[in-house]
């Protein structure tokens, strides 16, 4: 039987996270930076333990969630996620791969598609030695362009894409968008304090749009006094457990 330690999100969800399948600042900021409406079915791609869709289920969005998850061991923990929160209603887990997701999921079947991709090109620095957080941090299964080759196919004409990268990924991950027939729309960058460069980029496409991209505030995760900044604390809710 597999060892789980379960967060506490907040209105009864809670997520199964483990050494293997964990989840960071990133995620938390994509489920809020994405926000789907609540008659709107979303999909989140990659879900790992599932925490961009137990954040949703928390905050009442999304009418109906699809998790997809390459590994089998995310998979099982994704869906001990959804049996411990009891959503099973509204979230369904798929363990498969994203470059064949045409196989598995309909066209056109989504109004909105996430991702929390691999940040680090295949030939790019040190790779992991644990085969999860290989898969994880390296594009070793798939790259910017099967994603959104994938998100193309599930998004409804109108339907968003969205993910976040480290900012030196900002032109793959545009030009990776533009390619597949998603316009960026809107651009968010994240930074750990006032005075600091950004360390996060969270981007919305949308599948037809027109190019015309809105660029949101700056997101300050800390202020000068060391402490959270309101927002922050606002996007996590009841769960407070936040690393610096």
């Amino acid at each position: 039987m597999p060892e789980y330690k379960y967060e506490y999100l907040g209105s009864g969800i809670r997520v199964a996270v483990s050494k293997e399948h964990s989840f960071g600042t990133d995620a938390v900021l994509l489920a809020d930076f994405a926000s789907p409406k609540r008659n709107e079915k979303a999909c989140d791609l990659g879900t790992g333990c599932g925490i961009i869709p137990m954040i949703w289920c928390r905050n009442g969005q999304a009418k109906e969630i699809t998790a997809v998850e390459l590994q089998e061991k995310g998979f099982l923990q994704t869906c001990e996620s959804i049996r411990i929160s009891s959503v099973e209603d509204k979230v369904r887990a798929v363990n498969h791969d994203l470059k064949d997701i045409k196989s598995v999921l309909g066209h056109a079947s989504m109004d909105i598609v996430t991702m929390n991709p691999p940040y680090k090109a295949a030939d790019a620095g040190i790779k992991s030695v644990a085969k999860a957080e290989l898969i994880a941090r390296h594009e070793v299964e798939c790259n910017l362009d099967d994603i959104c080759s994938a998100a193309a196919y599930l998004l409804n004409f109108g339907g968003r894409l969205c993910m976040c990268n480290r900012p030196e990924r900002l032109s793959d991950t545009i030009v990776a968008m533009k390619n597949n027939g998603i316009e960026p729309k809107r651009l968010r960058l994240v930074s750990k304090t006032p005075y600091t460069r950004p360390w996060l980029f969270l981007i919305e496409g949308r599948k037809g749009g027109k190019p015309f991209m809105n660029i949101d505030p700056l997101l300050i995760m800390y202020g000068e006094d060391g402490e959270l900044s309101k927002e922050v604390t606002d996007i996590y809710g009841e769960y407070k457990e936040i690393t610096k």
